[in-house]
């Protein structure tokens, strides 16, 4: 049950459904001087962990974390891998990664034993759900921060929020404030280009296979990427049976784990107003490209989701039925 779980939480790549993300508060703290200098506390699920100096070699424990290391121009000795996706292929990280194949620490379950041997000096896992006596083990090898976001009455990190956390752990605060910026602008631009956007609905829904959906709502940050572009999403992920499929006939549908002809089939499906008026966009399974970048939600993927998703989506929420909603680049 766990594996099947993770399968669909992490979809490509990154995140568990009930971990999901809130754009209201932060759930880390930080206590640096002012340019950022070591040492550097950063207060996680279970308790504080105190960076003394700059790390040079990271090892990388959670479902998306290697990405927002690469974006700040740091490769990690080792990484957790992907449960369903090509992850070393994924075309959002190539530049960065520069043709580096960096080892594996496990996917689903992490080997302890392997990243003991990768000889870390810091162990990032702010989106990783690692338990306490995994942490605890951890923290023996080396100062190990753990999710920020998303346990008890604490929203999981957005990727703001995640990025400055790596940032300061890694002594490159500004570089992720930065990043940050540019990345908001770029949210921002592609509204602007798109101004039907803003107050439409959307839902992100995942066929999970056996007649019923799931539906991604604001506590899953693959559904916040379209809130970050002015979509109104669902305020929480919940599993929607055949008889409340009127749930994902919103202004605009987004369709993974399953391909058009497939979702289609199902005649209750290819009845709603949003399928049948050609508001829906179909992005297949979280094996694919687009939809993993979903899942990695990174300054990285992030960058490459919008530029997939732009098209899609005007063509989606235009209020013209004879507009074509095109698949999803190659």
């Amino acid at each position: 049950m766990r594996t099947s779980y993770l399968r669909i939480a992490a979809g490509a790549a990154a995140v568990a459904l009930v971990a999901g993300c809130s754009s209201d508060g932060s759930s880390s703290s930080t206590n640096s001087d002012e340019s950022g200098a070591f040492p550097v506390t950063i207060t996680h699920h279970f308790g504080e962990t105190t960076v003394d100096s700059e790390p040079s070699s990271i090892v990388t424990i959670g479902f998306n974390e290697q990405d927002f290391v690469l974006a700040l121009g740091v490769k990690p000795v080792a990484t957790r891998g992907n449960l369903s996706y090509d992850y070393r292929n994924r075309p959002w990280a190539q530049e960065a990664l520069g043709g580096t194949d960096i080892p594996e620490v496990g996917s689903e379950e992490l080997n302890l034993e392997q990243i003991a041997n990768a000889g870390p000096d810091l162990i990032l896992g702010p989106y990783s759900f690692i338990e306490q006596g995994q942490y605890d083990q951890l923290s023996e090898m080396a100062p190990t921060i753990a999710d920020i976001g998303g346990y008890d009455d604490v929203p999981a990190a957005t990727w703001q929020q995640e990025f400055e956390v790596i940032g300061k752990a890694l002594g490159m605060e500004q570089e992720a404030a930065d990043q940050t910026a540019e990345l908001e602008q770029k949210f921002q631009t592609t509204q602007d280009e798109n101004p039907q956007f803003a107050g439409k609905t959307l839902t992100l829904g995942f066929d999970m296979g056996d007649g019923t959906y799931l539906v991604l709502g604001e506590d899953d940050i693959r559904a916040l990427f379209f809130k970050d572009l002015g979509f109104e999403i669902p305020a929480v992920t919940e599993t929607i049976s055949p008889e409340n499929l009127n749930k994902l006939d919103t202004d605009v549908l987004v369709m993974a784990g399953a391909s058009r002809e497939q979702l289609l089939a199902d005649p209750l499906f290819a009845a709603l107003n949003v399928v049948s008026q050609d508001r829906t966009a179909y992005i297949g399974a979280f094996s694919e490209d687009l939809p993993s970048a979903l899942g990695y939600s990174s300054p990285l993927s992030l960058n490459y989701a919008i530029d997939g998703f732009a098209p899609m989506l005007a063509a989606a929420s235009d209020n013209d039925p004879s507009t074509v909603v095109p698949a999803p680049a190659n």
